[in-house]
C-alpha cells in the first residue's frame, strides 16, 4: 500500500500544523505494518494545503473562512469551476438563486457548489459565454467529478427520475413548517398567559424544529421560511455560508467550518494533538451546557466581532429573533411585567438551542465509522463517494415527512442534491441504491441511540482508520 499525504504551504505551518503534521508521519508507520493491500494510494485530507486561518482564535467567522478560501483557492477576482476561471460579475443580479451565493464566492473555487446545485444542464451550457481561461494550477481539493464517476453517473438518473416525480408533497413541505411556526405563537401564548415554563418548554422545542425545517429552504432562492431560522438568534446568512458552503461541500474535513468553528471545546477530527482528555471523555458532562447556551454564544460572538472589526455583523432579518418575544409581551399585557417575558423568553431560547445544538450534533456526521479528516480515503476520492463515506443516516426518521424535516433526516441525499426539497428524496432511492450497488459502496443508516452515542465516541476516538467502501465497519489502526 502507497500512503500519500498532501503537500501544506510552509507559510502555514502553525504550531497547530506542525504537531499534525508530526501525527501524521506517526500514523504512516502504524499503517505501514499493518497494511495488506498493495499499489493504492492513500490520502489523510482531501485539501492539498492546511486552510489558511483555520485555527486562527479566538473570533472564528464565515466571512474569515471564505478570505481563507479566497487565498488558498488564488483566483483573483473570478470563479473556478473544475479546471476553467470564468467572470461572473455581470451575472449576478441573474442568477435564478439569488445574488448572494455569486457574490459571496467571488474569488473562490465554487466546483463543488457548482455541481451540486445545478442538475440541469441548463446552466452548464450558459457557462462558455464567461469564460476568462484556463487555471494554470490543480485544485486545492482534491475531490473528482468524472464523468463515469459515481456523482456524475447518479446525476444524470437523477435528472430522468425527476421528469417522473410526484412535486405534489412539496406542498406538505410548506404546510408542516408553516405549523409549525403557528404551534410556536399558541404555546408562547399559552406559556405568557399562564405564567407556565411547561409551555414555555415545549415552545422552545416547537422553535428548535422549526429552525432545522426551515433548514429545507436554505438552499433554494430566497424565501421567505429560510428567515425561520432566526427565530433563536442564529443568522440563516452565516449560516449558509458555514453550513452550505463549507460543511455540505466538504464534510467532515478541515474546510468544514462547522467542525473548527467548535474547537477546542468539541474536537471531533481523531487527532490526539488537537484534544487531551477533557475534550475525548468531558462532552457528557459540559456538552449539555454548551447546547443549551450555543445561540446566545453565537449572537454575542457576532456582536464582538461587529464591534472589533468595526463592521456590522447584524442586518434587518436578524429582528425575526425579537418577534417572539414581542409577540409575548403584547399578549401578556398589561397583567405580565416585561421583566417575566424576558426571562420566558430566555428559558424559551436555551430550551431551543439546547434541542437545536443536540439534534444537530448528533445527525448523520460524527460516528466512528464515519471517515473524518485524518482517516485514510483513496486519493482523489469522487465527490459522492466521499460524502456517503462521511454520513450514517437515521433510520427510524424514514418513512415520515415530518421527522425528516426536524431531524435533517434523508441526510445523505440532501447532501448530494441539497436544492431539493426534502419531501421528494424518498422517490429517489431507488436509483440511488441502484447507483451505489454498481459502484459497490454501502449506504449506511442506524437508529438515533446508536447516533448519540457514536458521536461521543468519535470524540474520545483519536485512532487513525481506513475507509472500506464495501463494509459498514472501517478496519481501525491502532
Amino acid at each position: 500500500m502507497i500512503f500519500k499525504f498532501n503537500e501544506r504551504s510552509p507559510a502555514t505551518e502553525s504550531p497547530q500544523l506542525k504537531a499534525a503534521l508530526k501525527h501524521q508521519l506517526v500514523m504512516t508507520e502504524r499503517m505501514e505494518k499493518c497494511s495488506d493491500k498493495a499499489d493504492q494510494q492513500l490520502v489523510s485530507t482531501i485539501c492539498r494545503k492546511y486552510p489558511t486561518l483555520r485555527d486562527e482564535q479566538p473570533f472564528k467567522t464565515v466571512y474569515r473562512w471564505l478570505e481563507g478560501k479566497r487565498q488558498d483557492d488564488a483566483v483573483g477576482n473570478l470563479w473556478r469551476i473544475h479546471d476553467t476561471l470564468y467572470d461572473l460579475s455581470d451575472f449576478a443580479d441573474q442568477h435564478p438563486g439569488g445574488t448572494s451565493w455569486i457574490r459571496l464566492t467571488k474569488g473562490t473555487d465554487i466546483t463543488e457548489a457548482f455541481e451540486t446545485h445545478h442538475i440541469e444542464t441548463y446552466a452548464e451550457k450558459l457557462l462558455p459565454r464567461f469564460k476568462v481561461g484556463e487555471a494554470k494550477h490543480p485544485r486545492n481539493v482534491t475531490l473528482t467529478f468524472h464523468e463515469d464517476g459515481f456523482f456524475r453517473t447518479l446525476k444524470r438518473r437523477v435528472r430522468e427520475q425527476l421528469r417522473f416525480v410526484n412535486r405534489t408533497p412539496i406542498e406538505s413541505s410548506k404546510t408542516i413548517i408553516d405549523c409549525l411556526i403557528v404551534t410556536v405563537s399558541l404555546f408562547a401564548a399559552l406559556a405568557i398567559r399562564q405564567q407556565s415554563y411547561l409551555f414555555a418548554a415545549l415552545t422552545g422545542v416547537l422553535v428548535s424544529w422549526t429552525m432545522i425545517a426551515s433548514h429545507n429552504y436554505f438552499h433554494k432562492r430566497d424565501n421567505w421560511r429560510m428567515r425561520l431560522f432566526n427565530l433563536a438568534f442564529l443568522s440563516y446568512r452565516e449560516w449558509r455560508i458555514a453550513h452550505i458552503l463549507s460543511h455540505h461541500l466538504y464534510p467532515n474535513s478541515l474546510l468544514d467550518l462547522e467542525m473548527s468553528y467548535f474547537e477546542p471545546v468539541f474536537c471531533w477530527l481523531p487527532d490526539p494533538n488537537t484534544k487531551g482528555s477533557f475534550q475525548r471523555y468531558g462532552s457528557w458532562v459540559y456538552g449539555p451546557t454548551f447546547y443549551a447556551l450555543g445561540c446566545m454564544i453565537d449572537f454575542l460572538n457576532r456582536f464582538v466581532i461587529s464591534i472589533k472589526d468595526l463592521k456590522p455583523a447584524f442586518h434587518w432579518d436578524d429582528s425575526v429573533s425579537f418577534i417572539l418575544p414581542i409577540f409575548m409581551f403584547l399578549i401578556g399585557y398589561p397583567d405580565t411585567s416585561l421583566t417575566e417575558v424576558l426571562s420566558m423568553w430566555i428559558f424559551i431560547i436555551c430550551v431551543a438551542s439546547f434541542c437545536f445544538s443536540f439534534t444537530s450534533a448528533n445527525s448523520a456526521h460524527h460516528h466512528p465509522d464515519i471517515v473524518h479528516n485524518g482517516d485514510l480515503i483513496p486519493d482523489n476520492m469522487d465527490f459522492g463517494l466521499y460524502q456517503i463515506a462521511t454520513i450514517v443516516d437515521r433510520s427510524d426518521v424514514k418513512g415520515s415527512l415530518f421527522a425528516v424535516l426536524i431531524t435533517y433526516g434523508d441526510h445523505c441525499l440532501h447532501h448530494l442534491f441539497p436544492t431539493l426539497d426534502h419531501a421528494i428524496l424518498p422517490q429517489l432511492y431507488p436509483v440511488f441504491l441502484e447507483t451505489c450497488k454498481q459502484f459497490e459502496t454501502e449506504y449506511r443508516e442506524n437508529g438515533w441511540i446508536d447516533h448519540i452515542v457514536g458521536q461521543h465516541q468519535q470524540l474520545a476516538r483519536i485512532e487513525t482508520t481506513i475507509y472500506d467502501p464495501k463494509k459498514k465497519l472501517k478496519n481501525r489502526v491502532h
